[in-house]
């Protein structure tokens, strides 16, 4: 089980910082059948405490972007591609999506989502490269919003690249920007 395999993954370099604060690793929530999957980045400190995906302030913009497009939190499937807290909330390193995108891979092959939509660059950029999108990078600054046709081993899925919920947390201003963008789930 991915979890228990999580729970004892010594090589993160992430996994003493864990173990010192005795945190949680965050794995992911959701419906399980769920045709759309969100991924983001790495959790935060109020994840950690709970092993919960975007319960902190984050989620509560979630929660009201999913709300504005009428899609319910329970209906969808929620992660991140690090699975332990970074210290200092900072950027996860190319060695810890390194480490824990094998885990985010393997939920992908199991629950086997229609959607991908991805929170944040570092989410986008990882899940771009995955599907071989690598052509169709760019700046969120520009992809925020936009919808890639793919595939995966078990079928035709799409990638939506969507800016973090963090981003109206920091200015609240933004909150219509983000409104807009999660519109584009509408049509799955």
């Amino acid at each position: 089980m991915i979890r228990d395999e999580i729970l004892v993954l010594k090589e993160s370099p992430l996994y003493g910082f864990r173990t010192e604060h005795k945190y949680f690793p965050v794995i992911g929530e959701g419906n399980h059948e769920a045709k759309i999957m969100f991924v983001g980045e790495a959790p935060g400190q109020n994840e950690a405490k709970t092993g919960r995906p975007f319960c902190g302030a984050a989620g509560k913009v979630l929660d009201k972007l999913l709300d504005h497009v009428g899609i319910p939190r329970a209906s969808v499937y929620i992660t991140n591609i690090v699975k332990d807290r970074p210290p200092e909330n900072r950027d996860p390193t190319s060695l810890e999506i390194e480490v824990y995108g094998p885990f985010l891979d393997r939920q992908i092959e199991i629950l086997q989502p229609k959607v991908i939509a991805t929170l944040g660059r570092y989410a986008m950029g990882y899940i771009m490269k995955k599907f071989d999108l690598d052509l169709e990078l760019e700046p969120i600054s520009k992809a925020h919003g936009k919808s890639y046709k793919t595939k995966a081993s078990y079928g035709d899925i799409d990638i939506v690249t969507l800016y973090h919920p963090c981003m109206a947390v920091y200015n609240p201003n933004n909150i219509d920007l983000l409104k807009k963008d999660f519109e584009t789930l509408k049509n799955f």
